[in-house]
């Protein structure tokens, strides 16, 4: 009997798509997969080559799907789902729940990861599986428990309850602004400054909170991660604007300070979100409670932290 030729794309160029879709960047859809950055870009050329189709619009910066990729993705997510599904449900239970978080990449890398393993040991019947990015996505269509959200709250749709402000505040290591020095400006004209691609305005948004001249950034170290920023200035090699919820860890330890001071919430915060139409699970609610804890202690840390 003769087989008829199939027109399903590999399944590895329709996760990577997904993916992809999913994100506002080849980083961030690659770390969802444990993949590198570049299996996900050959993934989705394939695919495209496969449709004869452009399925990303390459002249943004970020991941943007152009009209065809929009439809493409409203087609296959729902079937992908139904598969993810079906498996859930073939696969024994090892009797363990899930919740998915999802929350920006930088706030996973540098505020939840370290508190992470605690939970775990406290909660061995709880995994949280995390769903890192920037993008806004529905938790209902995606079947995601709970998000943390940074934004002035108005989400249609969800259950919001106040995590914490944003605060910004220039930091270093310990000893890199002399302690008697006083004329900020003047430290900043002498000291290498590091600059957040995704965040060009930051240093220029807390001048002008302090009231002082935006500083010259012309020959600023530009990085492109939030995490990196606090790395380098670790090390000793610069001044990065430092953000709640990014920090507290940090400062708590010592490893880096606020040489000039706190500054007032820039009128953005960090919101914890669930479904506005799903009654919360048992499980979600640990988790929510659990953050919420983590939440309190990152405000005392910020609230005592020294220059």
């Amino acid at each position: 009997m003769a087989l008829h030729n199939t027109r399903v794309p590999p399944f590895r160029s329709l996760l990577a798509f997904r993916a992809a879709a999913t994100h506002d960047r080849l980083a961030d859809a690659a770390v969802a997969l444990g993949v590198t950055e570049s299996a996900v870009s050959h993934q989705i050329r394939q695919l495209e080559t496969l449709l004869r189709a452009q399925l990303f619009d390459r002249t943004s910066r970020r991941l943007v799907l152009t009209e065809t990729g929009t439809r493409y993705l409203a087609r296959i997510d729902p079937a992908i789902r139904e598969l993810e599904a079906a498996t859930e449900a073939v696969l024994p239970s090892d009797g363990r729940a899930v919740v998915r978080l999802t929350l920006p990449t930088s706030m996973a890398a540098t505020w939840l990861l370290p508190r992470l393993g605690a939970f775990e040991v406290a909660n061995p019947d709880l995994d949280i599986q995390l769903v890192p990015t920037t993008r806004v996505i529905d938790l209902e269509r995606d079947q995601v428990d709970i998000a943390i959200r940074y934004g002035r709250g108005n989400w249609q749709n969800v259950d919001k309850t106040f995590l914490f402000d944003d605060h910004a505040t220039p930091v270093a290591a310990p000893g890199y602004v002399p302690d008697d020095e006083v004329n900020i400006e003047d430290v900043l004209k002498r000291s290498r400054l590091i600059v957040i691609r995704s965040i060009p305005d930051e240093w220029q948004e807390w001048a002008k909170a302090r009231g002082l001249a935006p500083p010259d950034l012309r020959g600023a170290l530009e990085l492109d991660a939030i995490e990196q920023g606090l790395q380098v200035a670790e090390a000793g090699h610069g001044i990065t604007i430092g953000r709640s919820p990014y920090i507290e860890e940090r400062l708590s330890s010592g490893a880096l300070v606020t040489p000039f001071g706190a500054t007032a919430p820039s009128g953005a915060a960090f919101y914890l979100c669930l479904p506005a139409n799903l009654p919360p699970p048992a499980r979600t609610l640990r988790v929510k409670r659990w953050l919420l804890e983590q939440a309190d202690a990152s405000r005392a840390v910020l609230q005592h932290a020294k220059p």
